[in-house]
């Protein structure tokens, strides 16, 4: 049990700090739901790093110049709200008596959008600290392009909190690796050492030394042994801004501080205190009995000092923008637009056009659409998961990005998949540049929950998978991805995009590149597939529809409409041509729809979807290589699916195709098979 708190030892220090507690006691049993421990042993560093440390303003959440705040323990919610509704941020009271109600602008767990000052959504826990490490490079990679002698207009730095489940998952250790490799100066974190997960005592799980962890990464680290002790964190801070280092500072807590009896407990994780304890913790912190959310006025005075500090920095960096603007003039407008989002006028002049030819593999056409937007798109950055060279994801004439030159635009996020895509987040959240990353399509399933984030928020991130199918070839099943095309396709608010060729290549960074409102998959092939002569065919720009005609039926047994339409994506595009031809020759009126995007597709007008896939045509066979369960939306009742609903085999890829059945005979053959249905 805690010794009480007598009034005459609360400062307005305790004050302004248990207020957070009391609020997110109040918050949590109003709602009886939520995870009060943490934001109550957490108060304290978040009132130092709030009120001492973090450049913020509450009057314009979205101020450039600002430091950026992620809480990576996104079950710590209440601890945000607190600190946002405090500080003078939009958010009421009303909206923290909203707590975790349906429509609130405080949800369970953050929600970038939803509630001004949330920068990231955070819940999946390490999301947060890949999310950190991306802003932190995009931080870098911003100040050394457009800083210049005598004008810093970017020197902001990146705060987060952990807490011991964040580090205990693997993402965690994926970018930490990555960030001191790169010796990101600007990003500092607060670790949440207070021994208790859901299932107990981290002495169940964990053994590890955190400081040397992070020592072994290139990390500064510190250490608070005391939580509440503010001097110290205060100094800790400081210590961890002057070094030259990513710096990790873990702060010894306690869970539920104050609670009488659940205090150093599981059962303060994740559950209501209940009324009966939050009115004994109360007591315990001399907190006034029978008023619920109660928010001293002098601890609210104190909090919104932030606010007057924060104006006050704005102002003092906007000046020196404006100077940096009158010695700049082209610098500046260049950084504006980059920040604003907006696509360089013209660019879309530099996208290439590729003639017939017999073959050329998707990925190799994307590396050179890649490479021909260079110059041309200057705030696309990105690369692989250690697959450079497979996955085409080189910008030749940028070079690496690295502690020794952040203005690079080649990263090399070795083989971390999933850091990858966290950080790539970070860097989209951050703004300022337009990140991609590659990897084969098989280990998007390392990557997943970061992409789903993508999707969540809405972040125009672009991801490059190649090696998309058995048409990989002899690296056999643990290689060939068969369920990840649908996996990827269940998403909410992704975009997969399956070229067919070059061309369609080309459309698709198009459309990638002109989305802003989620991420954009474009899946590429190993194997070398034929580059369409497009004369007589539909063109690749209707791959921004998702669904288009590709090749018409030319009449035969259907007259002048198609009797069955072969619908395809990427490689077997080709190969339903190739059985169209069999199919015409046999006096089969066939038409082939390339469908490259679904999602794209759903999003057409009925009309549209009706004149691609008339409804009086019902004869439909899908053909892809890959897992059949996305394609019933698509061929309906009368239809079928070539496809594959087991494990490849390691074998040359042209064996692979005649294994499974994906030949243009005998495309041709289940076509007619479904004709006499």
């Amino acid at each position: 049990m805690t010794e009480p708190i007598t009034m005459s030892s609360v400062s307005l220090d305790d004050l302004c700090i248990n207020t957070i507690r009391a609020l997110t006691m109040d918050a949590v049993q109003r709602a009886n739901s939520g995870h009060p421990g943490a934001p109550m042993a957490l108060a304290p560093a978040a009132y130092v790093l709030w009120t001492r440390h973090l450049r913020h303003n509450p009057s314009d959440p979205l101020w450039p110049g600002r430091d950026r705040f992620v809480l990576s323990c996104g079950h710590a919610s209440m601890l945000l709200y607190s600190l946002l509704h405090l500080t003078g941020y939009d958010l009421s009271l009303d909206d923290i008596k909203r707590f975790r109600q349906l429509d609130s602008k405080t949800p369970g767990h953050p929600e970038r959008g939803r509630t001004p000052g949330v920068e990231t959504t955070t819940g999946p826990l390490g999301q947060g600290i890949g999310n950190a490490t991306g802003m932190a490079m995009a931080a870098a990679h911003l100040a050394e392009t457009f800083n210049r002698p005598g004008h810093v207009v970017l020197d902001h730095r990146v705060y987060f909190i952990a807490s011991d489940g964040d580090l205990m998952e693997g993402l965690s250790h994926e970018a930490a690796s990555l960030a001191g490799h790169l010796k990101l100066g600007g990003l500092i974190g607060l670790y949440d050492d207070n021994h208790i997960t859901i299932d107990g005592d981290t002495d169940l799980t964990l053994s590890d030394d955190p400081v040397g962890r992070f020592e072994s990464y290139g990390w500064h680290t510190l250490r608070v042994d005391d939580g509440n002790d503010l001097d110290a964190l205060d100094r800790a801070i400081e210590a961890a801004k002057a070094d030259p280092r990513p710096s990790m500072i873990v702060v010894r807590t306690h869970i539920a501080y104050g609670s009488p009896n659940k205090q150093d407990t599981a059962a303060a994780h994740g559950a209501a205190l209940g009324a009966e304890e939050v009115e004994l913790t109360k007591r315990n912190l001399d907190w006034p009995d029978g008023e619920d959310f109660h928010v001293p006025e002098e601890a609210l005075a104190h909090w919104r000092e932030c606010g007057e500090r924060g104006a006050r920095a704005q102002a003092e960096w906007d000046a020196r923008f404006e100077a940096y603007a009158r010695a700049h003039p082209d610098d500046a407008k260049e950084l504006r637009r980059r920040l604003d989002g907006e696509l360089p006028p013209g660019w879309q002049g530099a996208l290439p056009t590729f003639g017939a030819a017999e073959s050329l593999a998707t990925r190799k056409a994307s590396g050179q659409v890649l490479n021909a937007l260079c110059g041309a798109v200057p705030e696309l950055i990105g690369g692989s998961a250690d697959l450079t060279g497979s996955v085409m994801t080189k910008l030749d004439a940028a070079g690496a990005f690295g502690a020794d030159n952040y203005s690079g635009r080649n990263i090399y996020f070795g083989v971390r998949e999933h850091a990858m895509a966290a950080v790539m987040n970070g860097m989209a959240l951050h703004g300022g540049v337009r990140p991609y990353g590659g990897t084969f399509l098989i280990f998007a399933d390392y990557l997943r929950p970061a992409l789903r984030l993508s999707a969540l928020m809405g972040l125009p991130v672009i991801y490059v998978f190649s090696h998309d199918s058995i048409g990989l070839g002899e690296d056999g099943p643990t290689h060939q991805p068969i369920g990840t095309l649908a996996a990827l396709r269940a998403i909410p608010n992704a975009v997969v995009i399956r070229p067919a060729d070059a061309n369609d290549v080309v459309e698709a960074w198009r459309v990638a590149l002109e989305r802003r409102d989620g991420p954009t998959a474009i899946v590429l092939t190993r194997q070398g597939v034929p580059v369409f002569d497009r004369v007589g065919l539909g063109q690749a720009s209707g791959v921004a529809r998702g669904g288009y005609v590709l090749a018409e039926a030319s009449g035969g047994r259907g007259g002048e409409r198609p009797v069955i339409i072969l619908i395809a994506s990427g490689s077997e595009v080709s190969l339903a041509m190739a059985a169209r031809e069999i199919l015409e020759r046999d006096g089969v009126s066939t038409r082939v729809v390339n469908m490259a995007s679904m999602e794209l597709f759903a999003a057409q007008s009925q009309t549209y979807r009706d004149e691609v896939l008339p409804p009086s045509v019902r004869k439909r066979l899908a053909v892809e290589a890959a897992h059949p369960m996305p394609w019933y939306r698509w061929v309906g009742d009368e239809g079928d699916i070539l496809g594959i609903d087991q494990f490849g085999a390691s074998a040359p890829s042209k064996d692979l195709f005649v294994r499974f059945g994906f030949t243009a005979e005998r495309v041709a053959e289940r076509a007619k098979a479904l004709l006499e249905a």
